[in-house]
């Protein structure tokens, strides 16, 4: 009888902890730098409360000072959620496979999930193109951007035959910290030109349809009549919105079903978290990011 209830104990200590990973006290999204921390939050507050009612527990939205500090939360546990851009996400796949999924896309109004790395400066400048940029200062977001650095990278070393190392063709290349900064910093003339991201639709007054530049006009931090367009890369595949490997499966299902419904239920919450118009977010997985995944490998080794 002893033995039985010792079989008995040991069962049940097993069968607890399985039972509670099956159970979540809070969720966490983290939202990547590209705006200033409040106005992140400010933009993502809407879904804060929509996953809060949708799943029965407290969210929280957490504004890492840098790209990698997403990055590092997703893959250590620390955050459930993110909007990554396609380099990040290389990078947490990288850093460790079973971390996170891709689950959703943001959408252009014409169906499609590409977007362009933008370089742009003050029209007052007189710079109109990557040949105006010589031995000037070039200012980028951050290394985990796709488009505020890996691709212009890659791009634009292919088309002035030299490297981005500081002295060789630019005068300098710095970061800036994000998209947000970038824009501002070629404002006030920190910098001469700069890159950032927009799905290149729609005018350029409006800073195009989605992006960093719309939300900055939409911000009122820059006036898209000042500035203009010196060079833009080829087309980028928008980041997934990834939720953790290891989250039990009806919380996954509940905030995948739940952004991806966002543009039906809440148009102006969709407009808020997708910087700019969007016709919504549509499924998607891992092998639409391989390229991404091999470019990232390869800037590595």
């Amino acid at each position: 009888m002893k033995k039985l209830l010792a079989a008995l104990v040991a069962s049940v200590a097993l069968t607890v902890p399985a039972l509670a990973e099956d159970k979540i006290a809070e969720f966490r999204i983290g939202i990547l730098g590209g705006e200033n921390a409040q106005d992140r939050l400010t933009s993502n507050e809407c879904l804060r409360k929509y996953a809060e009612e949708a799943l029965g527990v407290p969210v929280k939205l957490f504004t890492p000072a840098d790209y990698d500090g997403v990055i590092q939360g997703l893959v250590g546990g620390s955050l459930d959620m993110a909007w990554l851009g396609a380099s990040a996400y290389a990078k947490a796949y990288l850093t460790d496979p079973e971390a996170v999924e891709p689950v959703l896309v943001k959408t252009n109004l014409d169906g499609s999930y590409t977007y362009y790395s933008i370089g742009f400066a003050r029209k007052d400048s007189g710079i109109k193109s990557l040949t105006d940029m010589k031995g000037k200062k070039f200012g980028f977001g951050d290394p985990n951007s796709t488009s505020g650095y890996l691709i212009p990278s890659i791009e634009i070393p292919r088309e002035t035959g030299a490297t981005m190392d500081n002295g060789v063709y630019f005068g300098e290349v710095v970061f800036t910290g994000g998209h947000e900064q970038t824009i501002v910093a070629v404002a006030n003339k920190d910098v001469d030109a700069g890159v950032t991201w927009a799905d290149g639709q729609g005018d350029w007054e409006d800073g195009y349809n989605s992006g960093a530049l719309r939300k900055a006009v939409d911000s009122g931090i820059v006036d898209m009549n000042d500035i203009v367009e010196i060079w833009r890369s080829k087309p980028i595949p928008e980041g997934p919105i990834v939720v953790r490997k290891a989250l039990p499966g009806d919380v996954k299902t509940k905030m995948t079903e739940l952004v991806g419904g966002m543009y039906e239920k809440d148009k102006d919450c969709t407009y808020s978290i997708a910087a700019g118009e969007t016709a919504g977010f549509k499924p998607i997985g891992h092998d639409a990011y391989q390229t991404m995944i091999d470019l990232r490998k390869a800037q590595t080794n």
